[in-house]
This record gives C-alpha cells, sequence and structure tokens, in this order.
C-alpha cells in the first residue's frame, strides 16, 4: 500500500481514534471495542507503553489499518513502519520523520498549528496536517488556514467529540483524529464496554451525519 492509497483509506474512514493508554493491554482492548463499534484504523501513540508489540500484534491480526503516533525521530519511524504501522504521526515539525516516511513509503500525519508550521510540515514533505491540538483554536481557525493553503488535507486532533466534528467537517477537512471517550483510561479499566461502543458510534454517526457518508 502506497502512502497515498493510505490517506485516501483514511479519508474514507473518516474518524482515526488516538489510543493512548497507560498499557498495552487497556489499548487492545479499547481497539478491540471500538472496532466492533465501526472503526477501521487506529493510531496508537507511541506514549502508550509497549506500544510498537501492540502496533505489531494488530498489524498481524489484519482487518484494520493501523498507524503510530507521537513518532518524533527517524528511528522510530523505522521500528513502527518494520513492526506493521502504514502511517506516521507526529504532533510537530519534524522534517527528518517525514524524510523517513516518504523513503518507506508511508503517510506522514505531521501536526501543526500556525501558518509558518503549516508551511514547514508541507515543505517537510507531510501528506496531511495534523491540527493539533484543535480544541483550543477551533473550526475556525482551520478555515482560515484553509483560505492559504487549499490544497492540504488538514485533520484536527484534540477535542473532537460528536458535538463538534460536524463545525470541522464543515471548515472542509479531509477527516479528523479523537481520543477522549472512545478511550476512556477509567471506563475501560472497569469493563465498561457498552460506554466505549456507545461514545464511539456516537461520534461516527455524527460524523457521517455531517459529511452525507452512509
Amino acid at each position: 500500500m502506497t502512502a497515498t492509497e493510505t490517506i485516501d483509506r483514511l479519508i474514507a474512514y473518516g474518524v482515526v481514534p488516538v489510543i493512548r493508554n497507560s498499557s498495552a493491554e487497556l489499548a487492545g482492548t479499547a481497539v478491540s471495542w471500538l472496532r466492533e463499534a465501526g472503526y477501521g484504523t487506529f493510531e496508537i501513540t507511541m506514549t502508550t507503553p509497549g506500544a510498537v508489540g501492540l502496533i505489531e500484534r494488530l498489524a498481524a491480526e489484519g482487518g484494520a489499518l493501523i498507524g503510530a503516533g507521537t513518532v518524533l525521530t527517524a528511528d522510530a519511524v523505522r521500528e513502527v513502519v518494520k513492526a506493521g504501522a502504514r502511517y506516521v504521526v507526529s504532533p510537530c515539525v519534524v522534517p527528518e520523520v517525514a524524510t523517513a516516511c516518504r523513503d518507506l513509503n508511508v503517510a506522514c500525519l505531521m501536526g501543526a498549528l500556525t501558518p509558518t508550521e503549516v508551511h514547514a510540515a508541507v515543505t517537510a514533505g507531510a501528506d496531511a496536517v495534523k491540527i493539533f491540538p484543535a480544541s483550543t483554536v477551533g473550526a475556525s481557525h482551520i478555515k482560515a488556514l484553509r483560505s492559504v493553503f487549499p490544497s492540504v488535507r488538514f485533520v484536527p486532533t484534540g477535542g473532537i467529540d460528536a458535538g463538534n466534528v460536524a463545525t470541522f467537517v464543515a471548515a472542509g477537512v479531509v477527516c479528523v483524529g479523537a481520543g477522549g471517550k472512545l478511550v476512556d483510561e477509567t471506563l475501560v479499566k472497569r469493563g465498561d464496554k457498552d460506554a466505549i461502543l456507545a461514545a464511539g458510534r456516537q461520534l461516527l454517526d455524527a460524523y457521517r451525519a455531517a459529511t452525507g457518508k452512509a
């Protein structure tokens, strides 16, 4: 799968759950439940203990597009891609990450917030720009960025939920990243699968209603 094909799949999925938990076991449980809720892709953050092993296991299982998040070095890119990640996400502009992704033909989503950072991410070779943290600037910020960067694929992450996802869709984003209730540590620890399923389905339904996707 090429980087372009991966981006196309992320756009088709629409919502990318950002998996960040205190253990690989809890993160794996969250992924399993969210798959039942209808999700087909997952960003496993490197801040989760045992993240690389989890990426390897999920990639080997198949049936979902697995990416790695909070990737900050070229060495980390090579490690997660070897484990099976098909896209790499960074919270900031790290040119060596984009270069390593390009060398390995995996998609790169690079974090930015300001026009200068967006330009730096695109110049570095990012396939899409992750606006993070999106909740601090809102959808109007992304709409303004799109007016000067009309060809850039924007992916807001941070604070996205069923109540505000429509405003981000209206701003012209290509997909969204979401954590929060989808991977709520307390809910996962106590085994409240129904609450995770409900939150997951609510966000997917809201996104699909906003985009008109079935």
